[in-house]
């Protein structure tokens, strides 16, 4: 598979708690230059992002980041504000505790709630799967299904590990609906990508593929 191609499908992230504005925009400028999704930003950077970039490249941003634990008025209001300040994309965080406490009833309405005020804007449900049994994995494979979101992703990132090729498979195995698959956390090299990809994947959250192209094209 061509590069170019695997980047159409990265979610070039820039999430650090110390992100500058001058790193935002330099990660926009290289999403644009080589043909990303979109750039996956902090709330806080949303208007100023949409502003500099105005159409040319999606903004994704987060939402219950990156604990999930915000209660759903919260989530709710997160993401009106997100999407007023010119938010194209929404990545939210599930309760895990709730998982946890098999109140699956209030996961998939909480998603459901966020799914109408996003419309027919993209809404992806992190369910950071280093944190689940295979079981609850499969559950939530269901609710993120039954709710109406558009993708599955694995990861935030920011807790015990990333994306497995093995989850990535058990969700192919389990959504329907249309629901789509974004593998996130870790993704390091092109090859790895491509097997992501293979096995269902049809989203990348990661900033290092944009990065090693970015070194290949312009070593110097």
């Amino acid at each position: 598979m061509e590069h170019s191609e695997i980047l159409k499908k990265v979610d070039h992230t820039l999430l650090s708690q110390t992100a500058t504005w001058a790193e935002i925009q330099a990660i926009c400028d290289d999403a644009i230059a080589y043909g990303t999704a979109s750039v996956c930003i902090p709330p806080s950077y949303v208007k100023r992002a949409k502003s500099y970039v105005g159409d040319r490249i999606a903004i994704c941003t987060v939402i219950g980041f990156p604990n999930g634990y915000s209660t759903t008025p919260v989530k709710v209001f997160e993401t009106q504000s997100a999407l007023g300040d010119g938010a194209d994309e929404i990545d939210m965080v599930i309760n895990l505790g709730d998982v946890k406490d098999r109140n699956f009833d209030a996961i998939e309405e909480e998603i459901r709630m966020i799914k109408e005020v996003c419309g027919d804007k993209i809404l992806k449900v992190i369910i950071e799967t280093c944190l689940l049994t295979d079981g609850e994995k499969i559950k939530l494979c269901q609710i993120v299904t039954a709710a109406g979101a558009d993708y599955i992703k694995t990861s935030t990132g920011f807790s015990t590990a990333g994306a497995t090729f093995d989850d990535v498979a058990l969700f192919a195995e389990h959504v329907h609906g249309g629901v789509r698959i974004k593998a996130a956390g870790g993704i390091s090299s092109f090859a790895d990508a491509e097997k992501f990809i293979c096995l269902g994947a049809d989203r990348l959250g990661t900033s290092r593929l944009v990065k090693l192209e970015k070194a290949e094209n312009d070593p110097a």
